[in-house]
């Protein structure tokens, strides 16, 4: 099991393979970043991006939260966290992809599917619970088709319904819907397989998830 000094063995590690190897590529960053990328992922220990997509310091920015969600665009005063890094993505790094990255035995969608934090205070379970609301259709439409939602079908189901959400929801936001049908904005729905290590994109024609060859 990990903990800080083990952190600590890694950083080191770090200093003598990747920071020496790239030592340039690290000056060149201190002066800024210009990436092309950015990848929204959930929170989850397993699913890394950064390692799933073997990209360099400086290639993508990356958000990363409870079930990868994206909330819809609003404009009521509070601290938006996600919708900060989205406009700083957008409008100031001019990012031409974002990429929703969700993910096999997800707990968030789990949790959206089972309701079982429902009424919980925050603090023990309901920061959780308000988050997932985002996720309350999603589960409407699971439920519409699978009798059982203990079932991996339906857990699966939820899994894709959650990226189908968070890009249905990305084209709330003005300046992303603008750039988009500009066509100098790509969005993209991936989903990863955690056992199989497969990665699989959404196809929006045919609304379908098909494994990455």
């Amino acid at each position: 099991m990990t903990n800080f000094p083990d952190l600590i063995y890694g950083y080191h590690r770090f200093r003598k393979k990747h920071w020496e190897i790239q030592r340039e590529r690290w000056k060149e960053l201190k002066e800024g970043q210009d990436p092309k990328v950015m990848i929204i992922a959930c929170s989850d220990s397993r699913v890394d991006p950064t390692r799933i997509f073997d990209t360099n310091p400086g290639e993508t920015f990356v958000v990363r939260n409870v079930a990868a969600l994206v909330p819809p665009f609003e404009t009521t005063p509070g601290q938006h966290g996600v919708s900060s890094a989205l406009e700083f993505a957008v409008q100031v790094l001019n990012v031409d992809e974002i990429v929703i990255m969700g993910h096999g035995s997800c707990g968030g969608c789990a949790a959206a599917l089972s309701e079982g934090m429902k009424g919980m205070p925050p603090g023990k379970g309901g920061f959780i619970a308000e988050w997932i609301t985002m996720l309350d259709d999603a589960r409407e439409k699971v439920a519409a088709n699978h009798s059982d939602l203990n079932t991996p079908a339906a857990r699966l189901a939820m899994e894709h319904e959650g990226v189908r959400t968070s890009l249905a929801n990305l084209r709330t936001f003005p300046c992303i819907k603008e750039k988009e049908a500009q066509k100098s904005l790509r969005l993209i729905g991936t989903w990863f397989a955690i056992a199989e290590g497969t990665l699989h994109v959404l196809d929006e024609k045919s609304d379908t998830f098909c494994v990455v060859e």
